[in-house]
């Protein structure tokens, strides 16, 4: 089991890990936390706080997800790990020679119908209430409904994050956009910190969510009202692309670092990158301390590795086979680990950015434990809002590729390569519990940073998610935050790295952890980066 000191306190938010013992949640927000907490008191266990908190997140959190979102969950219970993927595919109409026609040469647009996909969220909560849940759905989203038409105060990161995205699609043309300022800002602009939101229409679809079990979504009045704005505004939805959908019970996959299990989702999401990167590092001789610029590089170099092998095989393994034991075995991560030297080198890779997105971990008395993630991907997604619905659309499809021969090009029913991943630690078959990092491409880097600060520097969970964080952003760029050493920064730019300071920390990733401890109890830990709380029973 893994061992911490709960006293540690090594870096400026000087949070203390929280402890309780008959329940916990952590997330971005703390009335989201609350939520879930509220389900846990009233008898619910872990699947169930996890739904009012995901739910919670879509009213309180809606710039980095909503009702329209896909999702995936890693869940512990019954003595073994179960996942779930809830991430929708493209419409039956998306194929590369529609989406040429409609004028996209090279790449699928950010914004627009374009760029959604079918959303997985709301059947994910009705398919962990009826397979894993004590209480019924609709309990699980009371507080969620009561937020939205109560109103709330618009934290303080997210009002900003809300603001950059008034600002950013005051310039996006066409009439659709419309209604996303008709649903998110009524009164002209942003929210400001501190001030109530309301949002009726969310309030009322949530309600037929909970009522049907989010049949309504899928089949009913809102899956109509989806459909007849779709077909009058340029999207590609059908009633069948809505009805057909449903998620998915997969096998999470793992590798062995410092003697512990790292368990992450398998493809279409890009869990396997941080997996392959563990797996090289595991092999390497890392320097004694978390900022050592030569630390630094090797975890660089191995995460570059891994998105040049993510991004070149990592598809909807329905339409294309990925080789996930093959990447994950010892001579292939031998011979990539071989190629890491003293210097910075380019690989062939995408180009990862940062995104919008919530985590959530959960933790009940019985032992159940969940990894749960959802997201519009780009803050607010497609900038689509279904009228008198609150559905902001995601714009997953981004994620595809154009080229007809790629693992991960467009095409009917596929879903794309997504970047949310829910992660979990085990040891001995023995559970520890979820963790993840939020943040787009950041997320399988922000994974390897805490594990590495964890198992192998020794830090307790809430040190390792204060510690400063680096980031690859493609070729050989890498960011970094403002705390980040300079002198370790200067280093790295002597190995051949393209250092950039950054100005924000929401651009490193928003982690949560609950694990629990030896002795039994629960300890979680928060972000410092966002607006983030641990709930504790």
């Amino acid at each position: 089991m893994f061992k911490f000191d709960p006293f540690s306190y090594r870096y400026a938010s000087r949070r203390n890990v929280v402890y309780g013992t008959r329940g916990m949640t952590a997330t971005s927000n703390p009335l989201a936390a609350a939520a879930g907490m509220e389900i846990l008191k009233k008898g619910g266990n872990a699947a169930d706080a996890a739904i009012a908190t995901a739910a919670a997140l879509t009213v309180v959190e809606p710039t980095g997800n909503g009702l329209g979102s896909d999702a995936f969950a890693i869940i512990w219970k019954d003595g073994k790990l179960h996942g779930l993927n809830a991430s929708g595919p493209a419409p039956e109409a998306c194929t590369i020679e529609k989406y040429r026609s409609l004028g996209c040469a090279d790449e699928i647009p950010q914004r627009g119908w374009l760029s959604a996909t079918v959303p997985g969220a709301p059947a994910a909560w009705a398919e962990l209430s009826s397979k894993m849940g004590r209480l019924p759905l609709s309990v699980c989203l009371e507080p969620a409904i009561l937020y939205a038409e109560e109103g709330y105060a618009a934290a303080v990161t997210v009002s900003r994050l809300w603001d950059n995205a008034y600002r950013a699609f005051g310039s996006l043309g066409g009439a659709i956009f419309k209604h996303w300022f008709d649903a998110f800002c009524p009164n002209g602009r942003a929210p400001r910190p501190g001030e109530p939101v309301r949002l009726p229409h969310h309030a009322r679809t949530l309600r037929l969510i909970a009522e049907s079990g989010a049949r309504d979504f899928y089949e009913g009045e809102t899956a109509e009202k989806i459909i007849a704005f779709s077909e009058s505004s340029g999207g590609l939805y059908s009633a069948y692309d809505l009805s057909s959908f449903a998620p998915e019970w997969v096998e999470p996959i793992s590798v062995k670092y410092k003697g512990f299990d790292v368990w992450e989702m398998p493809p279409n999401g890009q869990g396997i990158t941080a997996l392959v990167a563990l797996k090289i590092l595991d092999g390497l001789d890392i320097p004694d301390g978390h900022d050592c610029p030569f630390t630094v590089h090797k975890q660089i170099e191995a995460i570059k590795l891994a998105f040049a092998d993510a991004k070149r095989y990592v598809a909807d393994p329905k339409f294309s086979a990925v080789p996930v034991d093959e990447l994950l075995s010892d001579d292939y991560a031998a011979s990539r680990r071989a190629l890491i030297g003293p210097t910075a080198r380019e690989f062939s890779a995408g180009s990862p950015y940062s995104g919008g997105t919530v985590y959530l971990s959960a933790a009940d008395a019985d032992g159940c434990m969940v990894s749960y993630i959802q997201s519009n991907f780009n803050g607010f997604g497609s900038a689509v809002v279904v009228p008198e619905t609150g559905i902001a659309l995601n714009n997953r499809a981004k994620c595809f590729s154009l080229d007809p021969s790629h693992p991960n090009a467009l095409a009917p029913r596929k879903r794309p390569y997504n970047t949310i991943i829910p992660a979990f630690l085990s040891q001995g078959g023995e559970p520890i519990g979820p963790f993840g990092v939020m943040g787009a491409y950041m997320q399988p880097q922000g994974h390897v940073q805490v594990i590495m600060n964890c198992l192998l520097f020794g830090m307790n969970p809430q040190d390792a998610l204060d510690a400063p964080r680096w980031q690859w952003t493609g070729g050989m760029k890498v960011s970094v935050e403002p705390s980040f050493h300079s002198s370790a920064a200067q280093k790295l730019s002597r190995m051949g790295h393209d250092v950039t300071h950054e100005l924000h920390s929401t651009d490193f990733g928003r982690g949560q952890i609950i694990w629990r401890t030896e002795e039994g109890s629960l300890a979680g830990a928060t972000e410092p980066r966002t607006d983030g709380a641990v709930e504790a029973w």
